[in-house]
């Protein structure tokens, strides 16, 4: 995932997807300080999922807003906010067996067969 106004430092070879939800009713900056030349700050809306890409070390502070002023109200190792991604051995591009998509059409053709269709009229009495 890129990281657009503040990439990782090319020295961080083990990265991890995460996920932090506020379940707050109460605006969250979330920040993470322990990684040297990064910078990484977000505010966190109340229900707002933040999705991000940090080192494994990296640990997120989370300020939670208060009237003019904020407090550090938690501090949490990034590998406990890391998503369950599938590894590369989870997809299968080299199969060889076949399709297993129908290949049946989703329609029924129409019948195109053209007849005689008009017949007398009989009145029932």
């Amino acid at each position: 995932m890129a990281q657009i106004l503040d990439p990782l430092p090319p020295e961080q070879l083990k990265t991890v997807l995460c996920c932090y939800v506020n379940v707050t009713s109460k605006i969250q900056i979330a920040r993470i300080c322990n990684i040297s030349n990064w910078y990484f700050e977000r505010v966190v809306f109340p229900g707002q999922r933040l999705v991000f890409e940090a080192p494994l070390e990296a640990q997120m502070e989370i300020h939670t807003g208060m009237m003019a002023s904020s407090i550090l109200s938690d501090t949490i190792p990034c590998d406990r906010l890391a998503m369950n991604e599938p590894s590369s051995g989870e997809f299968r591009t080299d199969s060889t067996e076949s399709d297993t998509i129908s290949t049946k059409p989703m329609v029924q053709s129409i019948n195109t067969n053209i007849q005689n269709t008009t017949k007398p009229l009989t009145i029932a009495g």
